[in-house]
């Protein structure tokens, strides 16, 4: 489709895959047995850095076209209002019913899940079907902060050499990052995990690659390290699937557990993407393997996805009477599959589209915004 990185869209798709095969480990209790499969199911919360990057990348690389190659810049509303229809419809589309079938909210209640407000309250189990929505209020975040970030870095680049002055600009994020995660443990304030600056390393990292990817720096050489990059990424995804990275039970990690999972992640995310976003050859094995139809659509509809897996998952349990930790993972991997398709190919395609049609978009020209996991860094994920 015009407009749109096959590839890129197959990333998307698995690790939206990922993060629906996440929860069925999850509440099936597979992924907390032992052996190395198990702890590699309960890191496919990487799905977040990857998504989260994802978004920094796409959304970023105007402004940073704009620096470099004196591009006109968005315009901050517009922008914005795209990004909201782009989001809210759908989410609330799924919101809506879940929490009238399965919550007992009070009108207080409803507005916090209804404006994206969920991660900055006291802390609560959050109601049936949505345990996957705490990624929705950082991402919202990160839309609302760009233009802003983008006007410093802006302001910041015009001292001298442009590309060089962005990219250290945006070395200033991870720190924040960094400084959350001992900040949260130090206060044992551990919902700072569930906030914007806690996840900026990962946004910021998709900044710099929509910056290298305008200057055209380092294509060739991450074209020639392709395969290498990306076997790294398996070797370093096996280390993130120890106990260095924390726990798989509800229990908190520690602050070095907490740290060496935020490095770990982030370069994990960064070599998965780069060889695509940096090095993009269609003609490449890669390229053909990540974008070929099934995939590049998947990845279009991945949003929808996100949004409607936890609920059908929820469904079945309450529809068969299971208790949670058990179930056949075969059986619900593939009834919860065809049903999840099923219910995202139809709001894509009915809520999706027309909301970008709304906003004066084709739905070729925008990308779908992530589809994340329900596992922070910190504190230790729900299953």
């Amino acid at each position: 489709m015009k407009g749109r990185d096959a590839a890129l869209d197959g990333i998307r798709a698995l690790a939206a895959l990922g993060v629906w095969v996440l929860h069925v480990g999850g509440h099936t209790g597979l992924m907390y047995r032992d052996g190395m499969y198990a702890w590699m199911m309960s890191r496919l919360g990487i799905a977040v850095p990857i998504f989260f990057l994802l978004s920094g990348l796409l959304l970023y690389r105007p402004w940073a076209r704009a620096v470099l190659e004196d591009a006109p810049a968005p315009r901050p509303a517009r922008y914005l209002w795209r990004r909201i229809l782009r989001v809210m419809p759908a989410y609330w589309l799924v919101t809506v019913p879940v929490l009238l079938a399965w919550s007992s909210l009070d009108w207080t209640g409803w507005v916090k899940w209804l404006l994206l407000l969920q991660n900055y309250t006291e802390q609560e189990q959050a109601p049936d079907g949505l345990y996957q929505m705490w990624t929705m209020p950082v991402e919202m975040a990160f839309y609302l902060v760009l233009p802003v970030l983008a006007w410093l870095l802006h302001r910041w680049a015009r001292g001298g050499d442009r590309p060089v002055r962005l990219l250290v600009g945006i070395a200033v994020l991870p720190v924040v990052s960094l400084t959350s995660v001992v900040v949260s443990h130090a206060l044992q304030q551990y919902q700072l995990a569930l906030w914007l600056p806690h996840h900026l390393v990962f946004f910021a990292a998709g900044m710099a690659m929509a910056v290298l990817s305008v200057w055209g720096k380092g294509g060739k050489a991450v074209d020639a390290m392709a395969p290498q990059l990306l076997v790294l990424a398996l070797l370093l995804y096996a280390v993130l699937s120890t106990e260095l990275a924390g726990p798989r039970e509800l229990t908190l990690p520690s602050l070095s557990q907490s740290l060496w999972r935020l490095v770990l992640e982030s370069s994990v995310a960064v070599l998965v993407v780069a060889p695509f976003a940096l090095a993009p050859r269609r003609d490449s094995l890669r390229h053909r393997v990540l974008g070929n139809p099934v995939a590049a659509y998947m990845g279009r509809v991945s949003f929808s996805f996100f949004l409607w897996h936890a609920p059908v998952i929820t469904l079945f349990y309450k529809l068969t009477g299971s208790p949670l930790f058990t179930g056949d993972f075969v059986q619900i991997v593939t009834v919860t599959f065809v049903v999840t398709a099923l219910l995202s190919a139809a709001s894509y395609h009915l809520v999706e589209e027309s909301a970008l049609r709304l906003s004066g978009r084709g739905s070729g020209a925008a990308p779908p915004p992530p589809a994340p996991s329900p596992q922070p860094a910190a504190p230790a994920p729900a299953p």
